[in-house]
């Protein structure tokens, strides 16, 4: 039999959907078939989306994505699609709420209740972490307790993760207590005049820094950290004539100080804990080296790391799995 999962994740930025299946020679036992993504249209020179306008827009796009992802479905006649798993809030934690997975949520239950088949909700954050350690390709990561960052325009969070049959255990240990990785990197993208979002943009530009880079003045507190003060000394770098290049890295420089000693503090607790990297902020390159160096550092692909549907579709399958006897 070709049994699939189908996964559907409605991001503030991303309408994206997936087609899991099972594949024993995987860690995690699982194989993303395909995925499908559309970022969701910001206007030039903003910033973000309401969530208003990221609920209509996930109206509009989510049957298109769906369509294409049909599209490139398997051309098999036991093709069959026994579940949907679909991100339904932001975090595990109570009150986590926001109205852009509504949209998500709908459209999962509704394909659930016609096919009679289950619709299993996760949140978005677990769906990053899965979609992540899938990427990283490292057993570890389903086996035992590992660290995890989930970096984004609306989290900078530090967690212990402990892997469940079919899903993680999190727990928050650390996070920012005013601006988010995110909102830093697009803010002063945009100010440089690099179109939302403006990770990509501005990783690009910091990549093409030739000169020195002012020393970060980062401020750290056990496992939390405070990211304003890049915002600031990013301006008044600009402010002052330098060139975007320098700006542009300098944010990068802030961030990976900040990192690295977010995770030495975590250590302290638990040495020698593999960390996992993720979020739309970790599909930059340019901080990688020097994570590497402070810990027992694990990347994701860029498709994997940034805003996607296909966490939800490994959860899905697994949970699916699970509930029918262990059989892929």
């Amino acid at each position: 039999m070709a049994d699939y999962i189908l996964g559907i994740d409605t991001s503030n930025y991303t309408t994206s959907a997936a087609l899991c299946t099972g594949d024993s020679g995987h860690p995690a036992g699982v194989r993303i078939f395909a995925q499908k993504k559309r970022p969701l249209p910001v206007k030039e020179g903003e910033r973000g989306l309401r969530q208003s306008d990221a609920l209509f827009a996930h109206t509009v796009g989510l049957p298109e994505v769906l369509e294409e992802l049909a599209a490139v479905a398997p051309h098999d006649p036991d093709f069959r699609i026994m579940a949907v798993g679909y991100s339904g809030r932001p975090r595990d934690l109570d009150g986590s709420y926001m109205p852009c997975f509504l949209a998500g949520e709908s459209v999962a239950r509704g394909i659930a209740a016609a096919d009679g088949i289950p619709a299993y909700r996760f949140s978005h954050q677990a769906g990053h972490i899965a979609a992540a350690a899938y990427s990283a390709g490292d057993a570890c990561f389903w086996e035992a307790p590992f660290l995890a960052f989930h970096l984004s325009g609306g989290t900078t969070d530090l967690l212990s993760v402990t892997p469940e049959e079919d899903t993680f255990r999190i727990r928050m240990i650390g996070t920012s207590r005013d601006l988010h990785a995110g909102q830093l990197v697009d803010r002063i993208g945009v100010l440089l005049g690099i179109p939302f979002p403006a990770g990509p943009g501005l990783e690009r530009l910091a990549a093409a820094c030739e000169g020195s880079v002012p020393a970060p003045k980062i401020c750290v507190r056990g496992c939390d950290c405070n990211l304003s003060g890049a915002e600031n000394q990013a301006r008044d770098l600009i402010a002052r004539g330098a060139p975007p290049e320098t700006a542009a890295a300098y944010v990068f420089r802030f961030l990976e100080k900040t990192l690295c000693e977010m995770t030495r503090n975590a250590l302290r607790e638990s040495p020698g804990t593999p960390v996992l990297f993720a979020g739309g902020v970790m599909s930059s390159r340019l901080m990688r080296s020097a994570l590497s160096s402070v810990c027992d550092a694990h990347f994701a692909e860029p498709e994997f790391s940034s805003d996607n549907a296909a966490g939800a579709a490994i959860l899905g399958f697994r949970r699916w799995r699970r509930e029918n006897g262990g059989e892929d």
